[in-house]
């Protein structure tokens, strides 16, 4: 008779499957979210500069005219700096009564159909109301 061969022998060397702990997905997503929010945070605020940049400003549109004022015409530039200084009137107490001031010694030079140049104390003080604002 044969003899049949038993497969039940005890194997002591093996060790069972032990399972590793695997946290480079962890890593992988913490890392991934880290950088989207850091690409999202630069994507708003290139926006904003960009919509900032090209944002119409009116103080700055208004200095740019009273700059630019040519003041040998004395009746269009008395009308065009009581137009344009109103935008800074509200600045200050100080810019107001400046203003207020300004307006009344254009005056003379306004709602007459010739006027003559102005006089070097309006110059001064239409340079001094320029030299105040702050755009």
């Amino acid at each position: 008779m044969a003899q049949v061969q038993s497969y039940d022998i005890p194997l002591h060397d093996i060790k069972p499957i032990v399972e590793i702990e695997e946290y480079s997905f962890y890593y992988f997503l913490g890392i991934s979210s880290i950088a989207l929010i850091l690409v999202s945070v630069v994507i708003y605020f290139l926006y904003m500069w960009f919509k900032k940049r090209k944002t119409f400003n009116i103080r700055k549109e208004h200095f740019k005219l009273l700059d630019l004022l040519n003041l040998n015409n004395a009746k269009d530039s008395a009308y065009a700096i009581t137009l344009y200084g109103s935008t800074f009137k509200d600045d200050s107490p100080r810019h107001k009564e400046m203003y207020e001031n300004l307006v009344s010694r254009l005056e003379a030079y306004k709602y007459k159909k010739s006027v003559e140049k102005f006089d070097n104390e309006t110059i001064g003080y239409i340079e001094l109301y320029k030299g105040m604002i702050d755009v």
